[in-house]
């Protein structure tokens, strides 16, 4: 009998982390795809010529479309289930990026990126749902910071995968080949995910009661999900800037070529991957030596935001030291946003983690789409890269303080905090 519960303890630990490893697949196959326009962006250019403004809308389709899909994308999570609901998004996106080969001017183009940003939203409230189907508390951060690790497999992966298409072949191959990367991923997942008989996410008075299915506004109204969504916000308007604009910033201001950029634009990216999985691990580590989840999380968030202030430096140094303090960025805000996408699982129960989760990433993507047409404007009429660095290593550390002040404790609420009325902050 014992040796039957340990193995089948053991079967489930393997389900576990193979979920885990392969929503992290997703998540990179995202990356990447994402990645296709920036680091092919000069090749592009000379079939579709690109101004900056035009360049930051082609963004801001993109993350417009995409703060939708993460709230509307959260909500169809709950409704169809994480299996179901994963599947769908994942067809819908890798279709619109094999779109983007057939583009021949600005519209078509930004009608493509319009349409992966609808599948995209969808990707990070699957991911934490999966997390919050399988894993227990004091996992969590560090799943969900293996997870978000793939962001940085993604973007290591495009800037030479990238370049090696583009160096033998035309610019829109590169779409067509991330496009059937994704449909590949969905046969896999089609035949090999089974959601948890028993949900590990018992944030309730008793497991077994059933949580309430709340309107949008009225989880708006919880005042650690404003806390959480303005944090994403302004997190996230550093986070887009740095992920988009890294590669054409190369090329104009370090004077990159498409084979310099396939060179040495990854670091970062791993830098941000490692980032990941240590964030999400160093909160896990707390909370097993006997710390609170609430001093492990928020502790850990501030590690990350006090980072962040090194890229307001890149402009005045080297090359070399530059993409140095890029990768400390990097590093510092993906370890940061691992552990921001696990405070739905941490404190609200199974039925509400897609929907709350799909609330916080609407924040952080319309932040990026504000400050990405933001960032277009000012350089094309006058300001330089030195302004925008110094606004993007600011913004964690305001994203905090809101945390600190009106978040309140990080810990799982009770069904009576559900259905009692909170103030507006």
């Amino acid at each position: 009998m014992l040796v039957q519960s340990a193995r089948e303890a053991h079967t489930t630990m393997q389900r576990r982390w193979y979920y885990t490893w392969l929503v992290t697949a997703a998540v990179a196959i995202s990356y990447f795809d994402r990645q296709t326009l920036p680091v092919a962006i000069a090749a592009i250019q000379r079939t579709i010529p690109l101004s900056n403004e035009q360049f930051s809308w082609l963004q801001t389709g993109f993350l417009l479309t995409y703060a939708a899909m993460y709230v509307f994308g959260g909500r169809l999570l709950d409704t169809l289930g994480t299996r179901r609901g994963f599947l769908l998004i994942m067809v819908w996106w890798s279709l619109a990026c094999m779109l983007h080969s057939a583009a021949t001017g600005f519209a078509l183009l930004l009608f493509a990126r319009v349409l992966l940003g609808a599948g995209e939203g969808g990707g990070f409230p699957a991911a934490t749902r999966v997390v919050a189907e399988w894993m227990a508390p004091a996992e969590r951060s560090t799943a969900m910071g293996v997870i978000n690790a793939g962001t940085a497999v993604g973007s290591v992966l495009a800037p030479p995968l990238i370049g090696l298409v583009l160096l033998h072949s035309s610019w829109r191959f590169v779409f067509l080949y991330a496009g059937a990367s994704g449909l590949a991923w969905v046969l896999l997942w089609a035949t090999t995910y089974r959601p948890s008989a028993t949900t590990l996410s018992t944030n309730l008075l008793t497991p077994t009661s059933p949580a309430p299915q709340l309107s949008w506004t009225r989880v708006l109204r919880l005042r650690n999900v404003q806390a959480f969504v303005f944090a994403k916000f302004m997190s996230d308007s550093a986070w887009y800037f740095l992920l988009f604009w890294l590669p054409k910033y190369l090329y104009d201001a370090r004077g990159f070529d498409i084979k310099s950029v396939s060179s040495y634009a990854w670091i970062p990216y791993a830098a941000s991957g490692i980032g990941s999985f240590l964030g999400g691990w160093f909160s896990s580590i707390l909370i097993r030596r006997g710390f609170s989840l609430d001093f492990a999380r928020k502790f850990a968030l501030g590690c990350c935001a006090v980072a962040m202030p090194a890229v307001m430096l890149v402009t005045f140094t080297p090359v070399s030291l530059a993409l140095a303090l890029f990768s400390v960025a990097f590093f510092a805000q993906q370890a940061w946003s691992g552990l921001i996408m696990t405070l739905p699982a941490d404190v609200f129960p199974l039925r509400l983690v897609g929907t709350v989760a799909g609330l916080i990433g609407f924040g952080g993507a319309i932040g990026g789409a504000i400050f990405g047409v933001v960032a277009g404007f000012l350089l094309d009429h006058g300001f330089t890269y030195r302004i925008l660095f110094f606004l993007v290593g600011s913004f964690h550390l305001i994203g905090f303080t809101v945390i600190l002040l009106f978040a309140g404790v990080i810990q799982p609420l009770r069904t009576p905090s559900l259905r009692e009325p909170e103030p507006a902050v």
